[in-house]
C-alpha cells in the first residue's frame, strides 16, 4: 500500500521489557502495512529490531521492577532517559509512541509535551488497580491512550478521558505453528508423560527471586510425581546462564525459548505474575502464580495497590480463579502443594479450565494491533 503521508514521519516508541518489545513489534509492523514510509527510532528489543526500528537503547538497560530495584540501577535508567529526551529534541518526531512502562513512559510523556510532540500510549498502566495519582498526568499529557481491555474503557469514561478499547494482542501472537507430537519431540519430551512449564518471568532480578523456589518446587514434585516431565521458557533477552544458575543436572528441566508452542503443549504451568499469566490463560492452561521482590517493594505495592489481587487473570475475572503465592508464601513448599493439587483433583483442574475459556472470551476479538494502527495513523494525520 502507498505511504499515506506526504512526507515522511518519524515515530519515536519506547519499549522498557520483552512484553512491550512484543507489542510494540506487532503496532509497528501493523503501521507499516498502511504507511511503509514512516521512519521509527526508539528503546526496544530484538522483536521491535526485525520490525524494523532504529533502537538507540536496549530493553535490558531497563527491565527491572520494584523500588529498590530501581534504585539500583538507576544510573542506567536516567542515561536511557536523558538519550530519549535528547533524541525528541534532535529528531523532532511527529509523535512519541509509549507502550506500557509507565515509571519510565509517563516521565517521558510529560518531557515530550513540554517539547511539544503529540503523545500516543499503548497498554495503559494500570491506574484502576494501584498509582491513581497518575490519572492526572495521564490527561494532561497523552493526545491518545489505546487500552486492551473493556474495563480500561470504561474506568477512563469514568474519569472524562477518551480511550480507545482496542482489544488484546496476544489473541493474534498465541498461534501454535507445530503439533503437540512435533512441538515435545523437538524437546526430546515424551507423549506419555505430564509436562508442567516453568515461567520464571523475564528480568534479571526477577529470575534470581522466583527461579530457586520454582525448582525447589520441582524437586518436592519429583518425589510423588515421578512421571512429570519440567519445561522451562526462557525470555529471549536474558543469557541462558542466567537460569542454569539457579539449577542442577538433576533437576532434569529442558530450557527452551520457543515460547508459544511450548506453553501450548503443556498440561498445567507456575507463571510469575505479570503478561505470561495471562498468556498462559489464554492457551487455558491450568496454572499457579508466583512472586516475590523485595521486602521495601512489596511494602510500597500494599501501600499502593486498590485491588485483591495482583494477577491478570484474577483481576479480569473479578475473582479469584488461580492460587496467588506472594512473598513468605512464594516457597518452594507451597507452590509444590499448589501444583500437586492442580495434578491430582481433577474438580479442581477442570473447574480452573472452565473459568479460564470464560476469561479467554472475555478479551474481545483478534486484531487488536491492527485496531490500534488506525488510531496511530489517525492522529498523524491530525
Amino acid at each position: 500500500m502507498a505511504n499515506l503521508f506526504g512526507r515522511s514521519p518519524t515515530i519515536l516508541v519506547v519499549a522498557g521489557e520483552e512484553s512491550g518489545d512484543m507489542r510494540a513489534a506487532s503496532l509497528v509492523e501493523e503501521i507499516k502495512r498502511s504507511s511503509p514510509g514512516i521512519r521509527f527510532i526508539g528503546v526496544g528489543g530484538e522483536r521491535l529490531r526485525r520490525a524494523g526500528v532504529e533502537t538507540f537503547a536496549d530493553i535490558n538497560q531497563l527491565a527491572v521492577i520494584g523500588f529498590t530495584e530501581v534504585i539500583k540501577h538507576f544510573p542506567r535508567i536516567k542515561t536511557v532517559f536523558a538519550l530519549c529526551v535528547k533524541k525528541i529534541r534532535d529528531e523532532k518526531p511527529d509523535a512519541v509512541l509509549l507502550v506500557d512502562y509507565p515509571g519510565f513512559n509517563l516521565r517521558l510523556a510529560k518531557k515530550a509535551k513540554a517539547l511539544g510532540t503529540k503523545v500516543l500510549y499503548y497498554v495503559s498502566p494500570q491506574v484502576w488497580a494501584w498509582k491513581e495519582y497518575r490519572l492526572k498526568t495521564i490527561k494532561r499529557v497523552v493526545d491518545r491512550m489505546m487500552v486492551l481491555f473493556p474495563f480500561e474503557k470504561e474506568y477512563y469514561a469514568k474519569k472524562n478521558f477518551r480511550a480507545d478499547f482496542v482489544g488484546h494482542p496476544l489473541l493474534d501472537e498465541l498461534k501454535p505453528t507445530r503439533s503437540r507430537e512435533e512441538t515435545l519431540k523437538d524437546l526430546g519430551l515424551l507423549t506419555e508423560k505430564t509436562t508442567l512449564a516453568l515461567l520464571p518471568g523475564s528480568r534479571r532480578n526477577e529470575i534470581d527471586r522466583i527461579l530457586p523456589e520454582m525448582a525447589g518446587a520441582v524437586r518436592l514434585l519429583k518425589k510423588s510425581a515421578p512421571h512429570l516431565q519440567i519445561v522451562l521458557l526462557k525470555a529471549r533477552n536474558l543469557p541462558r546462564e542466567m537460569f542454569l544458575k539457579h539449577l542442577t543436572p538433576n533437576d532434569g528441566i529442558t530450557i527452551t525459548e520457543n515460547y508459544t508452542n511450548t506453553l501450548n503443549i503443556c498440561d498445567l504451568a507456575i507463571v510469575a505474575s505479570g503478561t505470561a499469566t495471562l498468556e498462559t490463560a489464554v492457551l487455558q492452561k491450568p496454572l499457579v502464580v508466583v512472586y516475590k521482590t523485595s521486602a521495601l517493594s512489596a511494602f510500597l505495592i500494599r501501600l499502593l495497590l486498590r485491588i485483591p489481587f495482583v494477577s491478570l487473570v484474577n483481576i479480569i475475572s473479578g475473582r479469584k480463579i488461580v492460587e496467588e503465592l506472594l512473598q513468605k508464601d512464594c516457597t518452594a513448599e507451597r507452590i509444590a502443594k499448589e501444583t500437586a493439587r492442580i495434578l491430582e483433583d481433577a474438580a479442581y483442574r477442570d473447574t480452573m479450565k472452565r473459568d479460564l475459556k470464560t476469561l479467554r472470551d472475555l478479551l474481545g476479538e483478534t486484531g487488536a494491533s491492527r485496531r490500534a494502527a488506525v488510531v496511530v495513523l489517525e492522529e498523524l494525520k491530525k
